[in-house]
């Protein structure tokens, strides 16, 4: 079982990219499971997601104190929150940043895990014209945790943004760019 923390904050997509994650490991036959952690939400409060994926039917129903992947939409979230704490042993981080990577590695100084980073606010901005980093994390932890390949991902997530866009099919494009960019785009520092 892959077990992925997704902390944001309100209004950047953490949820969505979370459900996003959990239609298209279900495509290939997974057992999955998306959902956020509901609190007093509100944008640009710290909110948590997470994703359980299995090839067996999965029988807890928890949040995720032990992740394999920690994913973090908002760099600003790393010290007022312990996004590592619990992170197992050989787990890795995914963060949205536009550091160095010794900026980045300063940040999770302790981490024993592999630190990927990825600027998905750049690449959604120039692929979307907005800032919307969860498409391209979701790009990034489904390369990093080896859920699928990328001609099968790019495959359900055209699937599953033409599901959700049906009455907007010009927002599809943009995301596909982003998924495609970041998908090349996630470096282990």
């Amino acid at each position: 079982m892959i077990e992925i923390r997704w902390h944001g904050r309100g209004g950047q997509g953490a949820k969505t990219a979370a459900l996003l994650l959990a239609d298209a490991a279900f495509e290939t036959g997974m057992y999955v499971q998306g959902f956020p952690e509901y609190g007093p939400e509100r944008m640009g409060a710290p909110i948590t997601a997470y994703n359980r994926l299995d090839d067996q039917p999965i029988r807890i129903h928890s949040n995720i104190y032990e992740p394999d992947i920690v994913v973090v939409v908002d760099q600003t979230l790393v010290g007022p929150v312990d996004v590592t704490s619990g992170l197992k042993k050989g787990g890795a981080v995914i963060v949205n940043t536009d550091l160095s990577p010794a900026e980045v590695r300063g940040m999770f100084k302790g981490c024993t895990g592999a630190i990927h980073a990825i600027d998905a606010r750049d690449i959604s901005l120039r692929s979307m014209g907005r800032n919307l980093p969860n498409t391209p994390l979701l790009a990034a932890v489904v390369k990093v945790a080896g859920i699928m390949g990328e001609d099968e991902f790019l495959k359900n997530m055209e699937g599953s943004f033409a599901h959700k866009f049906a009455a907007k099919p010009e927002v599809i494009k943009g995301n596909m760019l982003a998924i495609r960019e970041a998908w090349r785009g996630a470096v282990l520092i």
